[in-house]
């Protein structure tokens, strides 16, 4: 007589899957879940709506055969200043928004609009795009070069 042993199954290894991944990723998830949470409900977010103007002005920016940036009141047309120099953050600013307008096959002619707000933020937008900068998060020193164009006087 012929018996057959049942075959017994190869015993498996322990799970060596580490446990504090597992408990890290769901603390991520956590915390993402509750920051979003936190931002709908308090209306921090990016699309908060913008404080009320305090201040706003028309200014058109255009480059000098002398490599000066004419500064001119968008309304009037009136000359406000040349800035000469490095001017970085100005011209860096002012490059991104012109870009942004040379990609969409928008001239220079379009003023831009530069904002003061009650909560002492400072904007400067594009009409002829939609783009803006806050220049808030520039810090005070970056604001304030465009601060100056609220209350210059035509030259």
């Amino acid at each position: 007589m012929n018996a057959t042993l049942p075959m017994q199954a190869p015993k498996r290894a322990p799970d060596t899957f580490p446990t504090w991944v597992l408990y890290c990723a769901g603390a991520i998830i956590a915390f993402s879940l509750i920051s979003v949470g936190l931002v709908r409900i308090t209306g921090n977010g990016p699309d908060q709506r913008a404080a009320a103007p305090t201040v706003e002005r028309s200014l058109r920016f255009e480059d000098q055969a002398d490599h000066g940036v004419l500064v001119t009141d968008g309304v009037t047309g009136e000359k406000l200043t040349v800035l000469y120099g490095e001017q970085g953050f100005v011209r860096g600013v002012l490059r991104a928004l012109s870009r942004e307008r040379h990609s969409r096959g928008i001239g220079a002619a379009p003023p831009f609009m530069l904002i003061a707000r009650v909560d002492g933020r400072v904007t400067l937008t594009d009409p002829a795009t939609g783009e803006r900068v806050d220049l808030e998060s520039f810090g005070p020193t970056n604001v304030a070069e465009f601060s100056r164009f609220l209350a210059m006087q035509p030259e």
